[in-house]
């Protein structure tokens, strides 16, 4: 239980400041604002039932008074929820109309939450549910998230059978998550109202010293409320996380590559390093150690490296062996010699296939032959 108190906690913040710096790039999309608002109310509301939960008064605040504020902000964040998958499917002025025909049950919810603190008489538990405002204040909270987690499953399911594949599995993922939130508070409100009226919605012999949380509910939490919470972020982050992950593969390849094309590049820049592109140079382990502007210093090396074969090329006798990397120590040393040139500019180490992708493969086998080759002796 406290593993997943843990990962619901660390979870929901890590989440919440990604979707932060998402929003400051997209201020203007309604629906990453109603996701951002959900994820926030989540997180709020994890401090607060915490102080709840241990019955503790916190600046002040009262056990029962941080119930509310936790169960406040997570009514809001159902809100919010359904809210995002409104501005997700329908015109932004329609979805508004909607959303707030939503937020009358929402207020609804709040002020029965409110009149049942304010009836609670001082120093009973928060879960107290033998009475009588406790028990409908959790009976209202788990009712009212049950309608809306239900309605944004059944949303998610029908969005995914329209949606491209990523966000389709996303919304799968994030809908068994809400169910999960559904199934543990249809299986609270009975375990509510029996512990009410009386009785025990437990075995006697699984009862903990007869406290007001019943197994059921406790087995509710455990193995349906919070791993649903879990799956549902998870579902509402995969989308962006799998275009992140695409994005850190094309990242990691051309990191790779750039490293590989250091021994073509560094010799052909040391002959001719007016084709440099960077006009600061950059020292050995600077350029090896860093992890910044990847993609700029991959381009534009393989253009550095294009650039110095073309120059070097009218050196290189086409018709003389196979041995591409030999022949090209050697046409380096005669240029660097002041010899003339034999022929004009000519293409070396042409890919069979077009691309950047085949262009680059041709540069990195020319680059690991030119580190193991020795110069032609000169005829």
């Amino acid at each position: 239980m406290t593993v997943l108190l843990v990962a619901y906690g660390f979870g929901s913040l890590a989440v919440l400041l990604w979707m932060f710096t998402r929003l400051a790039r997209r201020p203007g999309n309604l629906p990453l604002w109603a996701l951002t608002g959900l994820v926030a109310c989540w997180a709020i509301a994890f401090p607060l039932g915490l102080a709840a939960d241990r019955e503790a008064t916190v600046l002040g605040v009262a056990p029962m008074v941080s119930r509310l504020l936790q169960h406040g902000v997570l009514l809001v964040g159902v809100n919010c929820l359904i809210a995002f998958f409104l501005f997700s499917a329908l015109e932004a002025e329609v979805a508004r109309r909607r959303v707030l025909r939503f937020g009358v049950p929402l207020v609804v919810a709040l002020a029965i939450l409110t009149v049942a603190v304010v009836l609670t008489p001082e120093g009973v538990r928060t879960k107290d549910h033998t009475v009588t405002s406790v028990a409908t204040f959790w009976v209202t909270a788990d009712l009212y998230m049950a309608f809306g987690f239900a309605a944004t499953a059944i949303w998610a399911l029908r969005y995914a059978r329209e949606a491209e594949r990523r966000l389709a599995r996303g919304l799968r993922i994030a809908s068994a998550g809400l169910f999960g939130i559904v199934l543990a508070d249809c299986l609270f409100v009975p375990a509510i109202i029996i512990r009410w009226a009386g009785g025990d919605a437990a075995p006697p012999a699984l009862s903990a010293n007869g406290a007001a949380e019943t197994t059921l509910g406790w087995y509710g939490a455990m193995f349906f409320l919070l791993p649903g919470i879990v799956l549902c972020l998870i579902g509402i982050s995969y989308p962006a996380a799998m275009i992140r992950l695409g994005a850190l593969r094309v990242w990691w390849r051309h990191l790779r590559a750039h490293h590989r094309l250091a021994p073509l590049w560094t010799e052909l820049n040391s002959h001719f390093p007016e084709d440099r592109l960077s006009r600061v140079p950059v020292g050995r382990w600077r350029d090896t150690l860093s992890l910044r502007g990847v993609h700029r210093r991959y381009y534009r090396r393989v253009i550095e490296c294009r650039d110095g074969l073309v120059r070097i090329s009218p050196y290189i006798d086409q018709q003389q062996g196979d041995d591409l990397a030999a022949k090209l120590k050697e046409a380096l040393r005669a240029h660097a010699c002041g010899q003339a040139a034999t022929q004009d500019a000519v293409p070396l180490a042409v890919p069979d296939r077009d691309g950047l992708d085949a262009d680059v493969e041709q540069l990195i086998t020319l680059a690991y032959a030119l580190r193991r080759a020795k110069p032609q002796p000169a005829l």
